[in-house]
């Protein structure tokens, strides 16, 4: 019976009691309105499908076609099959101009690719003329050192 007369009690004075609403005032309706970006001149009005100055639209550019015979288009790819119709003891890797020589016929890691740069470039004056790029690599070679003898798994880790 206490269960009902408790129950009982909390309805009643939940009834009674006047419900509080709070009101939120909105500030953004009541708020001074500010002159932002003063001077500040758009020349593009972002209105319509397209941006458009005040004289209506922009110009559109004259068509020029570009020139399918100039020395770079002409002779792209002129070398591609070097080894098939050329000289047998050409290799497509000697026509490669634009590489550096350490790329030149490469394929491997970046650690091997490093220190095929270092061997080539030690004999000349680069280590004198760019120091900094220099100890670069020599630290990225130092690192790749530790990490590919400590992180990596040898033929012999893998059988036990």
């Amino acid at each position: 019976m206490s269960w009902f007369s408790s129950t009982g009690t909390t309805l009643l004075s939940r009834l009674w009691q006047a419900t509080i609403v709070p009101v939120r005032t909105r500030y953004h309706a009541t708020k001074p309105e500010y002159i932002r970006r003063h001077g500040f001149r758009d020349g593009l009005f972002q209105k319509g499908l397209l941006p458009r100055s005040e004289n209506g639209k922009f110009p559109i550019p004259v068509y020029r076609p570009k020139m399918a015979w100039n020395t770079r288009r002409a002779l792209f790819g002129q070398n591609d099959y070097i080894d098939i119709l050329g000289n047998p003891n050409l290799h497509p890797t000697k026509v490669l101009y634009k590489v550096p020589t350490w790329l030149r016929g490469f394929s491997g890691e970046e650690y091997q690719m490093l220190l095929r740069r270092r061997k080539i470039l030690s004999h000349t004056n680069f280590p004198h003329v760019r120091p900094t790029k220099w100890g670069e690599i020599q630290k990225r070679i130092k690192y790749l050192y530790r990490f590919l003898n400590r992180k990596t798994k040898t033929s012999y880790s893998h059988s036990k």
